[in-house]
């Protein structure tokens, strides 16, 4: 793909509706650097940026396009946490360093609220209206719960919505009780990731795209990364990639499971859509990468889900997303979709990002999957601060460590693993909605003889 391709991001809404960027060329001359970022997606991108703004010359290589992967396909929903549970970091992390992890995801959100209006970025749609994460079995008590943990151990602005508010919401009988995050926001993200390469160069960074790492000596003082035209030379080198790092280093590409979500965004639905769908923020209905969607355009609706751990032709899993959606919200069942791609993600073993130093000077920004907009945005500052000002905030990442994903039979434990927990979700909604049902028959009464 070169550099003057008028489309490198494929068929997707977000392609379709990004703004003006210009081509970023190869690196073709030897350059000697105090950072060099290998990466251009969100972590990346936003490493540079930091590191640029606090006085250090810095160089971004992109082996495609910037944002050309997950980073510029993702549903777009910005919230704090991470892929881990809360409950999981605290029996990770313990409760006092798993208050101090959340409260860097939250600064992670805060980071790409400040970044879009601080720099009035073009076409990112900042959308401030929530983020619903919905309940489909009638667990009142788990969901409960979950916010008293949330709000009483970890400050966040979340309140429980009964079943009767959500479905005037979201007009669906597949829901119940559900949790609100009431400072979550949407954005466009591949604009975002454009704002955020053009600010980063606004600060003083170089970006060369289309110029893949071929090789590393990470090695001495100056580490030397090697391009097919040209050289660099640098005292600190960020691998802020994800599965893409395999062919230069190997080892840390099989600390991920590869993931792959596919998203759909359906023709305009006018008043359909808007009667269905009332809920002006995100929403996502469970812990897997199905079913996070959100209104686009007015009248159009993302969704994404169908998430693998084998690659599938976008085309292929439109009809099976639509039919989500169709099952979901019924009187939606004749929709068609105009626009249909997929994003590769990488998944740690403890579903926590990998941020902090390898070796002296050779740093790690990696394993966002899941929840990625938050926590690249985190990873990408953590690290620029550690490399400039000596900050050793990074190493609260110390207790989730490197583990090996476990190559081809991770993958398949992992596809298994999806399977067992979509048909635990379709079992438990179903018999949710039966006992729904029958407290409904029981609650009315006989008709007069």
């Amino acid at each position: 793909m070169s550099t003057t391709d008028p489309n490198p991001y494929g068929s997707s809404w977000y392609s379709a509706s990004r703004v003006a960027s210009p081509p970023r060329g190869e690196l073709t001359t030897e350059l000697d650097v105090d950072v060099c970022v290998i990466g251009g997606g969100l972590a990346g991108l936003t490493a540079a940026r930091e590191v640029a703004r606090l006085g250090w010359s810095v160089i971004v290589l992109e082996a495609q396009s910037i944002a050309w992967n997950a980073s510029g396909h993702n549903t777009g929903i910005v919230a704090p946490g991470f892929t881990a549970s809360a409950d999981a970091l605290m029996v990770r992390a313990g409760l006092d360093r798993a208050k101090e992890l959340w409260a860097l995801s939250e600064a992670g959100v805060k980071y790409v609220r400040d970044a879009v209006r601080e720099t009035a970025m073009p076409g990112v749609n900042l959308s401030e209206n929530g983020w619903l994460h919905v309940s489909k079995t009638d667990n009142d008590g788990a969901i409960e719960s979950h916010a008293d943990v949330l709000a009483g151990k970890f400050g966040v602005a979340v309140e429980v919505w009964p079943v009767e508010r959500v479905r005037e919401e979201l007009r669906s009988q597949r829901y119940f009780s559900a949790l609100h995050y009431r400072h979550g926001f949407s954005i466009h993200p591949l604009n975002y990731a454009l704002g955020l390469a053009a600010a980063a160069e606004a600060a003083g960074a170089r970006i060369f795209e289309q110029t893949p790492a071929l090789e590393i000596d990470p090695d001495g003082v100056r580490k030397r990364v090697v391009t097919k035209h040209a050289r660099v030379r640098a005292a600190n080198v960020v691998l802020a990639g994800n599965v893409h790092l395999a062919g230069l280093m190997p080892r840390l590409a099989s600390t991920l499971l590869p993931a792959f979500s596919y998203t759909i965004v359906t023709a305009a639905l006018g008043d359909a859509l808007r009667e269905a769908v009332r809920y002006p923020g995100a929403v996502s209905d469970t812990d897997l990468a199905d079913h996070h969607y959100r209104v686009v355009d007015g009248d159009r609706l993302m969704w994404s889900g169908c998430g693998a751990t084998l690659r599938g032709k976008p085309q292929r899993y439109a009809d099976a997303l639509l039919g989500d959606i169709a099952r979901t919200y019924p009187q939606l069942r004749n929709v068609k979709a105009e626009y249909a791609w997929s994003g590769t993600f990488g998944n740690t073993v403890h579903r926590m990002p990998q941020i902090g130093k390898i070796s002296p000077g050779l740093w790690l920004l990696s394993g966002f999957g899941g929840h990625g907009l938050n926590t690249t945005a985190m990873g990408g500052e953590l690290v620029a601060r550690a490399i400039v000002e000596g900050d050793s905030a990074w190493q609260m990442f110390s207790p989730f460590e490197l583990v090996w994903a476990g190559g081809m039979f991770g993958n398949a434990v992992q596809q298994a693993h999806y399977r067992s927990l979509r048909t635990r979700e379709l079992i438990e909604g179903w018999l949710a909605r039966r006992r729904e049902a029958k407290r409904q028959r029981v609650s009315v009464p006989p008709a007069a003889p």
